[in-house]
């Protein structure tokens, strides 16, 4: 039996999430998803506004606490920036497509074992923090 690679994609009922699904899945990988139901998240955590800056934050430093502790292994951890993507989260006003948005995200997610690790990406390279 061969090794099959397996995602999971959170937040992958629509729009940047489902674009890295179905692009992890036609390369062959297995992926779960996750989906959020968006009348409990405007309960569980309140207008996106008072969320999401902490939240992403919150994930850059938790991305860069993972690359260090799994540094000596295969495991990579980066941060990406899909860029300005037209979805719900900012009433459709972006300017990428979320299939161009979930690009970085599968470029990272199939580096080979040497790749970066603890970085932040968007689709012209290396970001600053």
């Amino acid at each position: 039996m061969s090794e099959q690679t397996i995602a999971l994609v959170t937040d992958a009922n629509k729009g940047i999430g489902y674009e890295i699904a179905a692009g992890l899945g036609a390369l062959g990988w297995r992926v779960g998803v996750g989906a959020r139901d968006e009348q409990r998240r405007e309960a569980e955590t309140g207008p996106i506004g008072v969320a999401y800056a902490p939240s992403k934050t919150f994930l850059n430093a938790v991305t860069v606490q993972y690359a260090k502790e799994l540094h000596d292994t295969n495991i990579l951890i980066n941060a990406a920036c899909p860029g300005y993507t037209a979805t719900d989260l900012n009433g459709f006003r972006g300017v990428r497509t979320p299939q161009q948005g979930a690009a970085i995200a599968i470029r990272l997610a199939t580096l080979t074992d040497d790749g970066p690790t603890g970085g932040f990406f968007d689709d012209a390279g290396t970001v600053s923090w």
